[in-house]
């Protein structure tokens, strides 16, 4: 790598959503640079695929839900490293549970990863773009962030709070050239819905007006947009890919 290499940084990229974005950045000439918590060969397997196309992926472990971890990960493996052009929040987690069941530490632990992980990595993507004075920054929220869902107040509340960051980071980068905005994905075919039965993705299915569920690629597909000089004048905005679920 080098500091002219122009680099995309996609958070939880190993699987479903990430690993889509992944390889649609890499596909249009990035660099990119996709984090992992554990299973670092599904990582890897995501990276094999990417080059096989022509691409260039590189992956590398991170807990975006330890500030300390995240600044050193950017001092090691992107400042003054590459050029970062692209930043993607896209690492979650869910502890799901009825609030009056919910104990403390799955409301903060998730918040800490899903909003305060993307926080502590906008903030150093921040530094490296507003000195350059151009980047893309693109955080991956959730149709639940705008509607509400039961059983899940703390990734609900992660979300939404996401949301608000988006809007906030986009006021004060956008005189630098910085565009920030955020990608709000319906119900989604990946390996967490996999698990669901067959009369549960039906259902969900019946309440969207394209009868059906979207697709990684599809959310991919709008990252890459707001990701590129298309969206030059696109910031502050969520960006729905949900099939008009809850119009």
């Amino acid at each position: 790598m080098s500091e002219t290499t122009k680099a995309a940084l996609v958070t939880g990229g190993s699987r479903g959503i990430g690993a889509a974005v992944a390889r649609k950045l890499a596909a249009t000439g990035l660099h990119v640079l996709l984090t992992y918590v554990s299973k670092p060969e599904k990582a890897q397997a995501v990276c094999d695929e990417i080059a096989a196309a022509g691409g260039w992926a590189t992956a590398l472990p991170l807990d975006v839900g330890d500030p300390a971890a995240v600044g050193a990960f950017f001092a090691q493996h992107v400042k003054d490293k590459v050029d970062l052009h692209v930043l993607v929040n896209n690492a979650g987690v869910t502890k799901d549970g009825l609030i009056v069941r919910m104990r403390d530490e799955d409301f903060e632990s998730v918040v800490r990863v899903n909003l305060f992980g993307a926080f502590a990595c906008l903030r150093e993507a921040a530094k490296i773009m507003m000195k350059r004075r151009s980047g893309r920054i693109v955080n991956i929220v959730s149709v639940v962030a705008q509607s509400g869902n039961a059983g899940q107040a703390n990734y609900v509340a992660s979300k939404a709070g996401l949301i608000g960051l988006t809007k906030s980071a986009a006021l004060e980068l956008a005189p630098r050239g910085v565009t920030v905005n955020a990608v709000a994905p319906g119900f989604i075919e990946t390996d967490m819905t996999a698990v669901l039965t067959d009369a549960v993705k039906t259902s969900y299915a019946d309440r969207i007006p394209l009868k059906r569920a979207g697709t990684a690629d599809e959310v991919a597909d709008a990252v890459a947009y707001l990701a590129s000089d298309a969206a030059a004048y696109v910031t502050g905005q969520v960006l729905a890919v949900n099939g008009g679920m809850y119009l």
